[in-house]
């Protein structure tokens, strides 16, 4: 299917490779994303004529010359980042890609999930998100309705501590869940714990990762959008409409809280798709004012300052509960 072509691993710690596969995407309107993990590229007489990459479980900046369309030249791509994801012990794999190019993946092996505004988020296992909320509702309560909290928690501080609180009153069960997103000052499991451990006294909230289906900002892939698309809105948009239309009938969700955002745009602004997006599929959007301490919004970005400039200090015990505290004094005194 592909004679007289080659595929191999790129090396990106070889500028000159590196520059190759940033010049090739480039030629084809794409934009290279500086976290790519792994990159295979199909090369014929030494030059590179496809590439396909990846991020942890996201497949990403694919693009193939002219000569190669038609030859199943994704499919090779695509079985060796899988390999090579699989050898990593990743199995669980995502694609964000244009709605137009979704049939490509589809015929590779991957199903989709949801597309909006003309973009498609794929996964490689045909009943994945039903097996993720089947396996959340093992660890529910037999209740008629329930409420969700999304947050990254880096690090939990007494503001999130607030906001489950004040949600979980409101609540017959909560549901919260942490983003699995490693591009963090914590790692997801670090915070996945201590968001448990500040927690674990509220009877009706039950606490889990996000996995692969409440998406981060941070890992929605850009590489393909133009410059004069609002990438903020597709990535809220895709991540709400995921949320609205599959998640939350199947967990029975019908409110989403979040607190309010006085200090980051971003998060404000998705929180304005969130109140736009999430009535047209009954789920009401509560708003919870931020917590203070000294008339300072309590903030994960002002405790990870405050930790890193000046330690485990008397000032950052009061923005984080007990829980996280001693985290912090245990791993970082």
């Amino acid at each position: 299917m592909l004679e007289g072509y080659t595929i191999h691993e790129i090396d990106l710690r070889l500028k000159r490779e590196k520059e190759e596969l940033i010049s090739f995407l480039g030629a084809n309107n794409l934009r290279y994303e500086e976290d790519i993990q792994v990159a295979f590229g199909i090369y014929q007489d030494n030059k590179l004529k496809g590439c396909g990459c990846a991020v942890n479980s996201l497949l990403k900046c694919f693009a193939l010359s002219e000569d190669l369309r038609g030859q199943n030249a994704l499919g090779s791509l695509i079985s060796n980042l899988v390999q090579d994801r699989y050898l990593k012990k990743i199995y669980e794999l995502m694609v964000v890609t244009r709605s137009k190019n979704r049939n490509l993946f589809k015929s590779c092996g991957f199903y989709e999930l949801i597309s909006i505004n003309g973009i498609s988020l794929l996964e490689n296992r045909k009943n994945g998100l039903t097996n993720y909320c089947q396996d959340v509702l093992k660890q529910c309560s037999a209740v008629n309705t329930r409420s969700a909290i999304v947050m990254n928690a880096n690090p939990f501080t007494k503001g999130h501590r607030y906001l489950i609180e004040e949600a979980s009153k409101q609540s017959e069960e909560l549901l919260v869940f942490v983003l699995a997103d490693n591009k963090t000052f914590f790692n997801s499991e670090i915070r996945l714990k201590l968001v448990r451990e500040g927690t674990k006294d509220l009877n009706n909230v039950k606490v889990f990762s996000a996995g692969n289906y409440l998406i981060s900002r941070s890992t929605f892939p850009t590489y393909f959008l133009k410059k004069e698309e609002d990438s903020q809105y597709l990535y809220a948009s895709l991540d709400a409409f995921l949320f609205a239309s599959k998640i939350a009938p199947l967990l029975k969700i019908n409110k989403r809280f979040v607190g309010s955002e006085p200090i980051d745009s971003f998060t404000n602004k998705y929180n304005d798709v969130l109140k736009d997006i999430l009535p047209q599929y009954n789920i009401s959007l509560i708003e919870i004012p931020r917590l203070k301490n000294d008339n300072e919004y309590i903030s994960a970005s002002l405790a990870r300052k405050i930790l890193m400039e000046e330690g485990v200090t008397d000032e950052l015990k009061d923005l984080v509960p007990l829980t996280t505290y001693h985290y912090l004094k245990e791993h970082y005194e």
